[in-house]
């Protein structure tokens, strides 16, 4: 083995072993949190949302689904969206088509909402989140599905709204960082949506990504970093749960 591979090697264990450190402590300062505390929070952050224009002009939405707590609470932004004739699409994750060592088992892809009918029939799944139903799937119009009647071969996102465990402010450059809960569904599912951006000669547009967060998860300086690695993408902003959007220098 390579000198510098054991270093890639060492380097990565180190950068997820950071990460579960943080995970750790962040969930245990999020069950703290009285749900009246994230059902306000949830509400500053939605009556934001509502006069934020790049959500005002995204046509085609991808809105994470949430969890009973611990995270800010969608469904006011999932039915206001629905309400304004936004295309609303929510994640599904399933079983990878394509087995290979280097990819992931379970893959996430967006899946579109019919109407508000369909959205208020999701069943919850273990975690007490909202889920599509596998069986309907073929049906809707999805971001890696098609040819079918939807078009989905074409179908791209203009505005994906995200979760994560925590998030900062690099100090170096400005730039807005995530943690995610491990999984890596969105960073796989970042990549593919760009390759096919590409494919489609559409990079000039590229999706935007906006986390949403509880105040507790927002890290200030004193209270440590978010660790990121090479396949961690940057955020185009973040809104916060005290009414707070947070931009990179480029996008003030």
């Amino acid at each position: 083995m390579h000198e510098g591979t054991v270093t890639d090697e060492f380097a990565m264990a180190s950068l997820n072993a950071a990460k579960q450190q943080l995970r750790t402590a962040m969930k245990h300062r999020l069950q703290a949190m009285s749900p009246e505390s994230v059902l306000s929070q949830s509400s500053i952050v939605f009556n934001k949302l509502k006069t934020f224009p790049p959500f005002i002009k995204a046509k085609r939405v991808s809105v994470f689904l949430s969890m009973p707590g611990g995270e800010i609470q969608t469904d006011a932004i999932v039915r206001h969206a629905l309400a304004s004739g936004k295309e609303v699409f929510v994640p599904y994750l399933h079983k990878n088509p394509v087995t290979s060592p280097a990819l992931p088992v379970r893959v996430m892809d967006m899946v579109r909402l019919r109407d508000l009918a369909d959205y208020e029939a999701l069943t919850p799944d273990r975690w007490g989140i909202p889920s599509i139903n596998p069986a309907t799937v073929h049906e809707r119009q999805r971001v890696f599905g098609g040819p079918d009647a939807h078009h989905s071969q074409s179908t791209l996102l203009d505005l994906i709204l995200m979760p994560g465990v925590a998030f900062d402010i690099d100090p170096n450059n400005g730039a807005i960082r995530r943690l995610g809960h491990g999984k890596g569904f969105y960073d796989y599912f970042l990549s593919r949506h760009s390759s096919k951006s590409a494919e489609l000669g559409q990079q000039e547009s590229p999706v935007l990504l906006y986390g949403l967060a509880l105040s507790e998860q927002f890290l200030s300086p004193s209270e440590g970093a978010v660790p990121v690695g090479p396949f961690d993408q940057p955020l185009d902003g973040l809104i916060l749960g005290n009414g707070e959007i947070k931009s990179p220098p480029a996008a003030k």
